[in-house]
């Protein structure tokens, strides 16, 4: 598996699909939220804030402990399980970033 998944590595996640629909701000519009899938389990997780409310972009601090590998000092998640990816869900189906550009594409190649 890939290393844990960290804040810097949703941020590099988001420059590399900047542009291809496989960010949030490019897909909320066509109904897709930001998700997680644990690999592992096939659970998904709706990304939310640490309160709980539901997050409008992919936050790793709104997780379930059992997906946490460590916290900061202050509380918050610091990482997660190598297992769990971050995409999106859409009427109860998950899709990978690369799914989720692809499903965008195809939308407006029909537009």
């Amino acid at each position: 598996m890939n290393a844990a998944m960290t804040d810097s590595r949703l941020a590099l996640e988001n420059v590399r699909y900047a542009g291809t629909g496989g960010a949030s701000r490019e897909n909320r519009h066509h109904g897709f939220r930001p998700a997680f899938m644990d690999l592992e389990t096939a659970a998904v997780y709706l990304a939310r804030f640490a309160d709980g409310r539901p997050a409008p972009f992919h936050l790793i601090d709104g997780l379930p402990d059992e997906l946490v590998l460590s916290r900061d000092a202050a509380g918050r998640v610091a990482e997660i399980r190598p297992s769990v990816i971050s995409g999106f869900e859409q009427d109860g189906r998950f899709y990978t970033r690369d799914e989720a550009a692809q499903a965008l594409s195809l939308a407006s190649a029909f537009s």
